[in-house]
């Protein structure tokens, strides 16, 4: 018979893995399938293969490093990419055990929320500030977190909009975000 640790980790209601210096050491079933997967096909893998780009990678992996420091602790909603490579919503929470050193060894859940936002043809960077958006920053504090212009946001921004077919910041937000109006 498994023991309770065991069930709840592979039995969880969100695919979880357990990881070392961004690399998948365990994984329960729900999060192989989200990802198109097999558990054998992830194990030891990258995190990199889950992510739209290897920018993407890189960046979310500074910023978690830093929010990680201290707490151990890390959040976001982000889009993530499959074995097919289809795009998709994923909610993120992350647990270091290490706080001094946020990626030696972490324990992750993902939580597929594509139902609730669409995923739009976007570039690297609309995705990029798209993220930021729907995580409440300002055009300034996206133009620091990307080191581009606020005016270069503004002009991703004003794109995203056309494609979504909104009128203004709220509606963009909210169309991204799953969120009716």
């Amino acid at each position: 018979m498994e023991d309770s640790e065991t069930i709840a980790f592979e039995h969880a209601p969100v695919g979880l893995i357990y990881s070392e210096n961004r690399c998948i050491k365990k994984c329960n079933t729900l999060f192989a399938e989200m990802f198109g997967y097999s558990r054998a096909e992830l194990t030891d893998a990258s995190l990199s293969i889950l992510y739209p780009s290897s920018e993407e990678f890189a960046r979310i992996g500074q910023i978690g490093a830093q929010k990680m420091l201290g707490t151990g602790r890390y959040r976001d909603e982000r889009i993530m990419r499959r074995q097919d490579g289809l795009l998709f919503w994923c909610r993120v929470r992350g647990q270091s055990l290490d706080p001094s050193a946020p990626f030696a060894r972490a324990v992750w859940s993902f939580a597929d929320i594509s139902e609730d936002r669409p995923i739009t043809d976007m570039s690297l960077r609309e995705r990029q500030v798209a993220t930021l958006m729907v995580e409440g920053k300002t055009s300034k504090e996206i133009a620091r977190v990307l080191e581009i212009s606020p005016r270069t946001v503004d002009i991703h921004r004003a794109r995203l909009m056309k494609k979504l077919g909104v009128r203004n910041s709220l509606e963009l937000v909210a169309h991204i975000s799953g969120i009716p109006l």
